[in-house]
């Protein structure tokens, strides 16, 4: 019988060392989970956090691109109302040229005229003389 108790006794002293060994492997697990929890509403924080940036970046190079559209269309039409600046003047300033080329034209046939009449003049005068 003694034998049976002291199986019993160390039966006891074996479970009740499981048990505490059960307990703190418990406590061990319940922090782990913990811990486990925190990282992934760490994760979920990051993921949201790159979604945002992700989402920004789309939104900045969008706008980037929109302006820089926006310039060129810009750029495009004050280029296209300079040259049509630029060609009225040309027609204005072509017809200028062609009434100083029509005055000249009269001037010198006037020129040529008043010449000749007064060359005229003198072959009369060299005749009386």
């Amino acid at each position: 019988m003694e034998e049976v108790d002291e199986f019993l006794d160390q039966a006891t002293e074996e479970l009740e060392k499981k048990c505490k060994e059960i307990s703190s492997l418990n406590k061990e697990l319940e922090q782990v989970k913990k811990e486990l929890t925190e990282c992934k509403g760490r994760e979920s924080a990051i993921q949201n956090t790159l979604i945002i940036a992700q989402s920004t970046g789309d939104e900045i190079i969008n706008n980037a691109k929109q302006q820089a559209s926006q310039i060129i269309k810009d750029a495009e039409g004050t280029a296209r109302q300079s040259v049509e600046t630029l060609n009225q003047s040309i027609i204005i300033k072509r017809k200028e040229q062609e009434d100083l080329d029509k005055q000249l034209d009269v001037f010198k046939a006037k020129m040529e005229s008043l010449l000749i009449s007064q060359l005229e003049l003198i072959k009369d005068m060299k005749k009386e003389n």
